[in-house]
């Protein structure tokens, strides 16, 4: 079963490059690829598309944790004025979480919504 919307993504990547502007970034990013038996796209036509269009191309998969981190530490070292980004060593990089660390009955005892 082939991805009707996959196959549309040119208009979508030329409509981005004119509105953006030359400084925009686009990435192709296959989702879900823990779901092996209901892939509709393979890894070769992702890349053959990033490859033609002239973007970046990864897959993640949000649930089993897979390439979430790299996708965005690609994009960043990809922003203007970002160049000596990817020579930052994985050491350098910090992980931050944004989990909240107080429990929502917590939260509630002290008047607000927000637990930070």
């Amino acid at each position: 079963m082939q991805n009707k919307s996959f196959f549309n993504t040119n208009k979508r990547i030329e409509e981005v490059r004119t509105e953006g502007g030359g400084d925009v970034i686009i990435v192709l990013v296959g989702n879900k690829t823990d779901l092996v038996d209901k892939r509709q796209v393979s890894v070769e036509e992702g890349d053959a598309k990033s490859r033609q269009s002239r973007i970046m191309f990864t897959e993640t998969s949000a649930k089993a944790g897979f390439n979430k981190k790299p996708l965005f530490r690609e994009i960043a070292a990809a922003l203007p004025g970002k160049e000596t980004l990817s020579s930052t060593k994985q050491e350098d990089m910090i992980d931050v979480n944004l989990k909240p660390t107080l429990n929502s009955s917590q939260t509630e005892k002290q008047g607000g919504g927000c637990a930070c």
